[in-house]
């Protein structure tokens, strides 16, 4: 029993499982190199070995010394040692896991700037060992070369083999190597002894570091005399190489004098690669600004350096600097692009519980960048995951009193609807869409909101898709903005195939047609465009009935694809609603002449650019006071807003300027005129209390409608008794009929000042604010003598002129009700003919009275007469 447990192989205790040995590399030490592996949590880690049976004394010394220094010598450019075991057979030593340099070079990239950049950085941390040695630990390395020098994962060069290393005040001789394939890297003056008077503590392993350079641009040294070939050295390193590699001991620069020439303006050091290294090593004591200013940089650098530092160096800093450190959500940018190297179960484990994270932070900056950033991280994110932690704060965003923010959430739907459940999917996010496209008060979010509804039709569940699509798009057709109105028409299009032809006939088609007399032409060739489209698809089934079950084949299809349109008629505005998304003013420039006074144009749906940004790697975020102190721009009309505005390949900006627009105040001017169709199509399913509506409120328009057709019923019998009376005139007049006349004569009388009232309130908000007298001159003036011929016609089309101001204008102009009372008051057109206007309105005035003073005349003769002694009183 005892005899067992002093025979047993003590080699078993040593924690790793060494595997097979890196080629190459016996042939440059005493050791041999293994790739192994911790037992137990199967890290991945470097073991040297050493044969102490088939080794000679020296050898032994050597290991051993070797090993002793790697224990006692910690710095971030020396090999990492992690544990060793000694036996009387063989000696082990784990470190940090690395591959020869050696053996390295013919891993490296072979884009020349990436290569640059890299070698210069690992030039420089082995310079930085070397000055550690020799100045602050007064010791000698004697063996630089690439074999003595290894890479670990994250690209970084460590300085070992640590065999010869002694104190640089002892023996200047260098010593002997072993194996001799390590004596063509010896300094000269190990043959010539007369030079080892001038030689310094740091001479030979400035030699070495020559060597180093040039193997780094030529591969591994097979000769001394190859030394003198410098084609492929960079000139700004050449000049140092020649001092380097000198045959003057003296002349050689110490290690710290190197750092500080090459890491000056143009140096070799002085790169991007090797300033974000250092900057990350320092991070800790830099402050909050410096912090900021690095990041926002960053993301624009990434693409030259190389993946495994990038990887396993910049990533891991960024995680740790925004965790424990105040780097703020500048590190998001680079941390999610240099995500992208991960592989899935690393992501999940290092990037997804900081994305959760982020999401709840308030702070509006984060969750912007985030938001922009979606499209990088959401194919990493499970749906329970997005439905339970990350979408519950994103809603937050529909309700955000800033208008980026709110356009943002929109827009992040687009990648979220995948991952959502019916609820958040078909229930919140419908909810929320209907709120933003019916009330928001920016004319971009209500634009965007209908653009991605088209691009998440095919996620929506079938019943839900069918029973809201045709009102929501409806709806976005006769928004006041024009981009609005043209991305209803572009979506109709789009999600085609989703509608009934029972429901293309009596809801799109009509809305359709209402746009072809729309005042902007970037809104009527898309309508007719997609009429042709629905008129052919009627067309077909009418030709061929069977047709039917085919095109309503992806109405009740729980997962059709957008794309399958686009083979149809309706391909372009696919691709139209699924590339772009309205881009505002702020992504063109355009001179704008300043507002001033009160001379102001027409209040159109238009937009300002806010000048507020993030920073120069993220879109603009406008803050909550650039929000308040913003005003219209009325130096452009509706027409602007065309083909340009919409952007194919990036998401744009929004404008955050206050959209007089929205229909959050107001209406638009046609609301009274279609409150009978769009009654009917709110009841449809889209909900009337949280989706909100562009028309006005239904029980107001149902009495708006009933006092309407109450007039035109009255207005007609005042056309037919006038005919009657006309035709009475050439024959006496019975009793009665007499007595209905003047009944009716005196019911006209009332009527008609309040049909010219009521015409006056539908009139555009420039001309809502009436003066008294001229509400007088209007209301005389259409008192006509019922004698005249045609007179009482101008009755019955009382509300023609004020229809022609509304059609012309019911895209730009709003009612009293778009503007806060006092907000403008009425002004006048300047002109230079405002004299002859104002004689013309004279001479009509003066008609207008002219006119009222007859009929009151012959109103009093009717009244004298023997028939209305026996008339009713009204």
């Amino acid at each position: 029993m005892m005899w067992s447990f002093f025979s047993r192989d003590s080699s078993k205790d040593f924690p790793y499982d060494i595997g097979e040995p890196v080629a190459g590399f016996d042939n440059y030490s005493i050791w041999t190199l293994h790739k192994a592996k911790r037992k137990g949590t199967l890290e991945e880690v470097s073991v040297f070995v050493y044969d102490i049976r088939s080794g000679s004394d020296t050898k032994c010394e050597l290991a051993k010394a070797a090993l002793k220094r790697l224990k006692t010598l910690r710095h971030p450019s020396i090999l990492q040692y992690l544990d060793s075991l000694e036996t009387d057979k063989m000696l082990y030593v784990a470190t940090e896991a690395v591959d020869p340099l050696g053996t390295y070079f013919t891993k490296l990239a072979t884009d020349n700037v990436q290569k640059g950049l890299y070698l210069a950085w690992g030039i420089f941390q082995i310079t930085r060992a070397l000055s550690f040695l020799n100045n602050d630990g007064n010791l000698r390395h004697n063996n630089v070369s690439a074999w003595s020098v290894f890479v670990n994962a994250s690209g970084e060069w460590k300085l070992g083999s640590l065999e010869y290393v002694a104190a640089a005040d002892g023996n200047p001789l260098p010593p002997v190597k072993i194996p001799v394939t390590l004596e063509v890297y010896d300094a000269p003056e190990k043959n010539d002894q007369s030079k080892l008077k001038a030689a310094t503590k740091c001479s030979v392993d400035m030699w070495g570091l020559g060597c180093l350079v040039w193997e780094a641009f030529n591969g591994v040294l097979k000769q001394r005399s190859n030394l003198k070939d410098i084609e492929h050295i960079p000139k700004s390193l050449q000049s140092l190489y020649c001092e380097l590699v000198g045959a003057s001991p003296s002349n050689r620069p110490n290690p710290a004098d190197i750092i500080t020439r090459c890491r000056k303006p143009g140096g070799f050091f002085k790169n991007d690669l090797v300033d974000t290294l250092l900057f990350l090593e320092e991070i800790q004591i830099k402050d909050k600004a410096e912090k900021n200013r690095f990041f926002s940089g960053l993301t624009t650098h990434l693409e030259n350096f190389p993946d495994n530092v990038c990887k396993h160096k910049i990533l891991p800093q960024l995680i740790t600097a925004y965790e424990y450190g105040d780097a703020g959500s500048a590190v998001l940018a680079p941390m999610f692009k240099l995500g992208k190297l991960l592989d899935e179960q690393e992501y999940q484990k290092r990037i997804v519980p900081c994305v959760v994270k982020l999401f709840a932070s308030t702070d509006r900056v984060t969750r912007s960048r985030l938001l922009q950033q979606l499209d990088l991280f959401i194919a990493h994110l499970q749906p329970p995951v997005v439905n339970d932690q990350i979408f519950p704060q994103v809603a937050h965003g529909f309700l955000d009193t800033n208008a980026t923010i709110r356009e943002q959430t929109v827009k992040s739907i687009i990648h979220l609807a995948p991952k959502l459940n019916y609820n958040n999917l078909n229930v919140e996010v419908l909810r929320h869409f209907a709120r933003l496209q019916a009330r928001d008060d920016q004319g971009g979010i209500r634009t965007n909101t209908t653009v991605c509804l088209g691009k998440i039709a095919p996620h929506l569940h079938p019943q839900v898709r069918q029973r809201v699509l045709v009102s929501a798009f409806i709806r976005a057709m006769r928004d006041p903005f024009p981009p609005a109105r043209v991305a209803g028409v572009l979506a109709l299009a789009a999600t085609q195939q989703y509608f009934l032809l029972s429901e293309v006939a009596n809801r799109v088609l009509p809305s359709l047609c209402s746009l072809t007399v729309d005042p902007e032409k970037t809104v009527r060739d898309p309508a007719f465009k997609t009429i042709r489209g629905f008129l052919g698809k009627l067309e077909k089934v009418s030709e061929d009935p069977s047709l039917r079950e085919t095109m309503e084949a992806d109405v009740h299809t729980a997962t059709p694809s957008i794309g399958n349109a686009a083979a149809t008629w309706a391909g372009w505005a696919v691709t139209a609603v699924t590339a772009k998304f309205y881009r505002s003013q702020s992504d063109s420039s355009r001179p704008r002449p300043p507002l001033t006074g009160r001379n102001l144009s027409k209040p159109a749906s238009l937009e300002q650019p806010s000048s507020s940004s993030l920073s120069t790697t993220t879109s603009s975020v406008t803050s909550m006071t650039s929000l308040e102190h913003e005003s219209n721009d009325t130096s452009a009309s509706a027409s602007d807003y065309g083909n340009n505005d919409w952007d194919n390949e990036n998401w744009g900006e929004m404008d955050t300027s206050q959209d007089p627009s929205s229909p959050l105040a107001a209406s638009s001017n046609n609301g009274q005129i279609v409150a009978a169709n769009a009654l009917s199509e709110v009841r449809d399913g889209w909900d009337n209390e949280e989706w909100g509506s562009l028309e006005e409120d239904p029980c107001e328009e149902e009495e708006q409608a009933e006092q309407e057709q109450q007039q035109q019923q009255l207005a007609r019998q005042s056309i037919s008794s006038t005919t009657s009376s006309s035709q009475q005139q050439q024959r006496p007049l019975l009793p009665h009929q007499h007595q209905q006349q003047l009944q009716q004569h005196e019911l006209n009388d009332l009527i008609e000042p309040l049909a010219k009232l009521n015409s006056h309130i539908t009139l555009s908000p420039s001309r809502q604010q009436l003066r008294p007298k001229e509400l007088a001159n209007l209301s005389s003036s259409a008192n006509t003598s019922p004698t005249t011929p045609g007179a009482f016609t101008n009755c019955n089309n009382i509300s023609s002129p004020t229809s022609h101001l509304n059609n012309s204008t019911h895209n730009a102009n709003w009612n009293s009700d778009s503007w806060a009372d006092g907000e403008f008051e009425p002004f006048d057109e300047p002109g230079l003919g405002n004299s002859k206007l104002d004689e013309a309105r004279r001479k009509r005035e003066e008609k207008k009275l002219q006119r009222q003073r007859e009929l009151e005349s012959r109103r009093a003769q009717r009244a004298t007469g023997p028939l209305k002694l026996g008339a009713k009183k009204l």
